[in-house]
């Protein structure tokens, strides 16, 4: 058989896998689609995903399914003012039988990690996971401990009661790969919602609810590698370069993005647009991902904030000034 034959196949195999995902997803979860596509293209860039929305829009219930779908193992840690580091990373336990310490793996020790109100908790707490997130990897009495692959934090913020919480440093936002916003459904999906509930769903018994895993750990490395390949042209490695400095340049922002998030760009286009059919990146892919990829890492003016200027609106308008390479 001829081995490009052959990684075609895998590759088509792979993104019909991860359609399915999103499909599966879509059993417990109604009207999330853009947010259900970041989470699959941050599991094939391996990146984190911040998810950002007011309580009571399935923010929990969509990393859930997510799991579910993939049969990946998941763990859930409830973000409060007193959790400690050793509660996220785990911490060496003496065991009197032996007479030596032992090291108990904390809940960071697993595929997906949901990460619930991350800005409840201080900045000692929430700086636990830089090194997870970084370095895939967790160093507790100076012995680093590998954490397994595929690895995925998903960490969500409340947007509008900031009462009691310490905003994620720059430092760590920039961490994350994407920051999804979950908004209030539309009227039609709300209703939908319902109709469910009254139907007798349980988000709290997906299995009940049809939700059932249908991509594994090797659909999931076949189709990275298949992202890997896609191919990336020098004009666009130069129009994401223009739009990152753009944001340097912006009078509205006080921080632009940097290299790291240039490369993250690049990352999730390459990503899209294998998920669309494709072995190349157009602009079209840059633009379909800037705002999740971009928005959170920006700072925007205190002036310009003022004056309703968002993040969003600031990168919109760069995208819309930037020359498109032809």
């Amino acid at each position: 058989m001829d081995p490009t034959t052959d990684n075609a196949g895998s590759s088509d195999r792979a993104r019909s896998s991860l359609e399915a995902l999103r499909t599966e997803i879509s059993k417990a979860v109604v009207g999330q689609d853009p947010a259900v596509t970041g989470l699959v293209v941050a599991l094939l860039c391996r990146g984190h995903v911040l998810l950002e929305g007011v309580p009571g829009v399935a923010k929990t219930l969509l990393v859930r399914a997510l799991a579910a779908s993939l049969e990946l193992d998941t763990k859930r840690v409830q973000f409060t003012p007193d959790l400690m580091p050793s509660d996220v990373t785990g911490s060496l336990v003496y065991d009197a039988r032996s007479t030596e310490f032992s090291f108990q793996p904390g809940p960071v020790f697993t595929n997906l990690l949901l990460a619930d109100e991350i800005n409840r908790t201080p900045p000692k707490t929430q700086s636990s996971l830089l090194e997870a997130m970084e370095e895939r990897q967790v160093t507790v009495d100076g012995t680093p401990r590998l954490l397994p692959d595929p690895f995925l934090v998903v960490a969500t913020q409340n947007p509008v009661e900031y009462e009691g919480t310490y905003p994620l440093p720059e430092a760590q936002l920039d961490r994350f790969l994407l920051k999804l916003t979950v908004p209030l459904p539309a009227r039609e999906d709300e209703i939908a919602v319902l109709q469910r509930h009254a139907e007798g769903f349980n988000p709290r018994d997906l299995r009940a609810a049809g939700v059932r895993p249908v991509a594994t750990a090797a659909d999931l490395e076949a189709a990275r590698s298949a992202v890997a390949k896609t191919s990336v042209s020098p004009e666009i490695a130069a129009y994401v370069v223009d739009v990152c400095r753009a944001t340097r340049e912006s009078p509205s922002l006080t921080l632009g993005v940097s290299p790291r998030g240039a490369t993250a760009l690049l990352s999730t286009a390459r990503a899209w647009a294998w998920l669309t059919g494709r072995d190349y990146v157009t602009p079209d892919d840059v633009k379909a991902l800037a705002l999740p990829t971009l928005r959170h890492r920006v700072q925007l003016r205190p002036e310009a904030e003022m004056e309703g200027v968002t993040a969003d609106s600031v990168i919109t308008a760069i995208l819309n000034h930037v020359p498109v390479p032809r």
